[in-house]
């Protein structure tokens, strides 16, 4: 099948679009009349650019408020409808949307709008042109694509189809298996679009809040597969209208709109026809290493605070100054070599965490899957010395890399290290249970459709944290063994702890990791002996905890004095502490979890203010 994408989805003038969609490598372009208008060059020479970038123009849209009108308001419908025909040809394409009417001087019935739309098409055909009839979720008489196909089957007409798009269909619940009595030959372009589940009415839901496939709560895929069930292989073109989308950049809408259509159509192909020879959604194991690169000032601080936390330095690097700290299923890498990817990183970002190394059965699969959806390469080839673990770029630059995670335990450090320690602590730290990354809120969709697309990685309800600056958007992810969950924050806000952060960081990146145990008191007894600074919380959160929670009085006076969080869910418990932020990048949380499934979202705003009370206190000098 071909791709396409309509202008409307895209930032900037008509000339960086269409830039920007080529470069993403669609085949072609809808061109949303405004953009026309706008622009400042003749509509054939837009066709001529069209052409120029490789692309073709596979629909001028869209023709309002056509069919069912009375005269003299018939007759002049049919007159501008020839003018937009003059534009068409002079684009060069020689298919136009039009859309079921929404106007108040239109007349019901399907006869007489099956009557105009032959006619229409007459016209059209006698210039080498087609029709695509849409009904629009609103339109005033026709809001459904089986009332727009029985219009399109009465007219009968060759040049006349029908173009589905996938949002005016999910939105209003319609069951896509309904699709499968159109043939093929009369289905002119699909268009789709996917949205979150919002209580708006159809108007302003789809004007607003579409999102590229898989970034929504739509069931898109099962509209492709309905599609396809009828023999269809033509187009599949995003139209996506959204406020965020035509702020942001153009080339990162428009490669998340070409990956969107990749995993589309990983997800309903045959199981014995695997899209474009995409592996499956890679499984992850679980979180090998988390890398930290660091200056040497820096790491003298971070090593102390990771021996309090129970770490202790079980592998060291040949040639360079890199080192493995150990705890049960934990590896962190503290990188402070002057020269390689890391050194770059914390040049940029200061102390950080500026590689995720994931445990995966195939690593070559993994890395397949990743370049057939369009994932970028690191910014800076290995350096002499760097392990040749593949990778890609992720979040604010900062590489994940996949590790083959079926060999023997330590086989990822034997080769370049020299072992310190026979075995790695047995502190209280079981294994890394989730890690937050922080970022912009118009980077939030990209990155989860990344994320979902090449991870078999699945969303959970989205929340609004209330940050005392603002309010910031937190999406979950977790795999089916929960062996990798992955926390994206976003922040419209200015003042908030994560804005702050990417201001602090220059960018995008991991701000917290959380690391489990099976006993949080123990664990945070273990921590303060050991001179760790932890996060305190105010007394009256626990006043509140016992007005919500039926907990004995001791166990509230423990927690209290430990500083932990608690919730409950219709699972389990959740209890949790945090550090102080390291160099105010990043911190860590502790968590233990009793057959808990969430985060500890309740609990966020108390976290944020405690962080936000301490970063308005003086640095030390």
């Amino acid at each position: 099948m071909k791709t396409s994408i309509a202008t409307v989805s895209l930032s900037g003038d008509l000339s960086e679009k269409l830039t920007a969609i080529a470069r993403a490598g669609f085949d072609g372009v809808e061109i949303f009349e405004a953009d026309v208008l706008s622009f400042d060059h003749s509509p054939r020479e837009v066709g001529r650019m069209v052409r120029d970038q490789g692309l073709e123009v596979t629909l001028f849209q869209p023709f309002r408020d056509f069919e069912g009108l009375p005269e003299p308001a018939r007759r002049k419908a049919f007159d501008r409808a020839e003018r937009k025909f003059d534009l068409m040809e002079e684009l060069g394409t020689d298919l136009v949307l039009i859309c079921s009417s929404v106007s108040p001087q239109a007349l019901g019935g399907i006869d007489r709008a099956a009557a105009d739309l032959r006619e229409l098409a007459g016209r059209a055909a006698r210039r080498g042109l087609r029709i695509g009839y849409e009904a629009l979720a609103w339109g005033r008489f026709v809001s459904d694509h089986r009332d727009a196909w029985e219009i399109v089957r009465r007219a009968d007409h060759p040049a006349l189809g029908l173009i589905l798009d996938s949002f005016h269909t999910l939105s209003r619940g319609i069951e896509v298996t309904s699709i499968s009595s159109i043939p093929k030959e009369k289905l002119f372009l699909v268009q789709l679009a996917d949205a979150p589940r919002l209580q708006l009415d159809l108007l302003s839901w789809s004007r607003h809040f579409r999102t590229m496939p898989g970034q929504g709560d739509l069931p898109v895929a099962e509209f492709v597969r309905a599609v396809q069930a009828t023999g269809y292989d033509g187009v599949l073109s995003l139209e996506i209208f959204n406020d965020q989308f035509r702020a942001g950049s153009a080339r990162m809408v428009a490669l998340d709109g070409r990956r969107s259509i990749a995993w589309l159509l990983d997800q309903t192909a045959p199981a014995e026809v695997p899209a474009a020879g995409l592996p499956g959604r890679v499984a992850c194991r679980g979180v090998a290493f988390l890398e930290f690169a660091v200056d040497e000032a820096q790491a003298e601080k971070l090593e102390q605070m990771l021996a309090g936390l129970g770490f202790s330095r079980r592998w060291r690097h040949r040639s360079r100054d890199v080192s493995v700290w150990t705890q049960n299923a934990i590896n962190l890498v503290i990188n402070k070599d002057p020269d390689g990817f890391a050194r770059a990183f914390s040049t940029l970002h200061g102390p950080s965490i500026s590689s995720l190394g994931l445990a995966v059965d195939d690593a070559e699969a993994a890395m397949r899957r990743a370049r057939g959806l369009f994932a970028a390469p690191p910014h800076q080839a290995a350096w002499p010395g760097e392990p040749a673990i593949p990778a890609i770029a992720g979040v604010g630059g900062s590489l994940i890399r996949f590790v083959d995670g079926q060999g023997p335990a330590g086989a990822l450090w034997s080769a370049d290290f020299e072992v310190e320690a026979e075995t790695g602590a047995a502190g209280p730290l079981d294994a890394v249970d989730h890690i937050s990354q922080s970022m912009h809120y118009d980077e939030m969709l990209s990155w989860l459709l990344f994320y979902t697309a090449l991870f078999d990685l699945s969303k959970l309800p989205a929340v609004d944290v209330a940050d005392p600056a603002g309010l910031v958007r937190s999406q979950a992810l977790q795999n089916p063994q929960s062996s990798l969950r992955l926390i994206l924050n976003g922040s419209q806000g200015q003042r908030t702890l994560s804005s702050r952060f990417l201001d602090e960081f220059v960018g995008s990146g991991v701000q917290h990791v959380a690391f489990s145990t099976g006993d949080i008191v123990a664990a945070a007894e273990r921590l303060e002996a050991c001179g760790v600074a932890m996060l305190a919380i105010p007394a009256n959160y626990y006043d509140d905890l016992a007005a919500r929670f039926d907990l004995p009085e001791d166990r509230l006076a423990t927690f209290a004095r430990h500083g932990i969080l608690y919730d409950r869910d219709a699972d389990g418990e959740y209890l949790q502490i945090y550090t102080r932020a390291f160099a105010d990048r990043f911190f860590f949380e502790i968590v233990e979890r009793r057959s808990y499934r969430g985060f500890g979202a309740a609990n966020a705003p108390i976290r944020l203010a405690a962080q936000t009370r301490l970063s308005k206190e003086p640095r030390a000098a």
